[in-house]
């Protein structure tokens, strides 16, 4: 039985090389895959999968108006398709998801979806969302946050390289996402409030002017 699967992660972590390390094993095999992308990443009219490590392949665009069940139901006619492989999933619709499990469950060709979870104010993306709750196989894909734990969420840093707590969800731009464990997540996206040792939630001012009074104790 052909699957729908889902390998998410934060950014940087590889997501894309995997994809075109998966769609080149298959090709060694003498199998054919089709290989998509957002329509947001297009380079020069032409759909693109990069890695990091410098691999490109070409591959198809969709956007929220593509019908993928018919896209690929009319390229598996012409040609059988052994394995569907979605980059930036994230941006898929809820409707493009249920296209694809259909795709997996009437046409019998598995699905490989890749992409992140959440956005940079920690919300699940529409089509990340739908993955998590129909996928039949979840798949994380690690990386680490700048202090050696699991990073799990992703920042968006402006050319200043402060963090920026509001805007769209989708932006393509230049900006720069890092990717952090939660609790370094929350001291970038929310700098004026700290946990004390307690487990109480006091705003940074009341954590200085307590610094200041145990300073004039200690003189005292």
């Amino acid at each position: 039985m052909a699957k729908l699967y889902f390998s998410y992660a934060a950014m940087n972590a590889g997501k894309s090389t995997i994809l075109l390390q998966a769609a080149h094993n298959y090709f060694e095999r003498g199998m054919q895959t089709r290989l998509y992308t957002s329509s947001l990443y297009v380079e020069d009219g032409v759909g693109k999968i990069s890695s990091r490590i410098g691999l490109d392949v070409p591959a198809n665009l969709y956007d929220s108006e593509l019908d993928l069940f018919a896209d690929i139901a009319k390229a598996n006619k012409e040609k059988k398709i052994d394995c569907i492989f979605v980059d930036e999933a994230q941006f898929l619709t809820s409707e493009q998801v249920w296209q694809l499990a259909r795709v997996a469950d009437h046409l019998k060709i598995p699905i490989m979806c890749f992409g992140l979870r959440t956005d940079f104010q920690g919300k699940l993306f529409e089509g990340s969302a739908e993955l998590l709750a129909i996928a039949d196989v979840l798949r994380e894909i690690r990386t680490i946050c700048e202090c050696g734990s699991k990073a799990t969420m992703v920042v968006r840093m402006d050319e200043n390289g402060e963090a920026i707590r509001e805007g769209d969800q989708v932006s393509i731009g230049k900006e720069v996402y890092v990717s952090l464990c939660r609790r370094h997540w929350e001291e970038k996206m929310h700098p004026n409030k700290v946990v004390n040792m307690d487990g109480q939630s006091i705003s940074k001012a009341d954590e200085d002017d307590d610094d200041d009074l145990s300073s004039i104790s200690a003189l005292g």
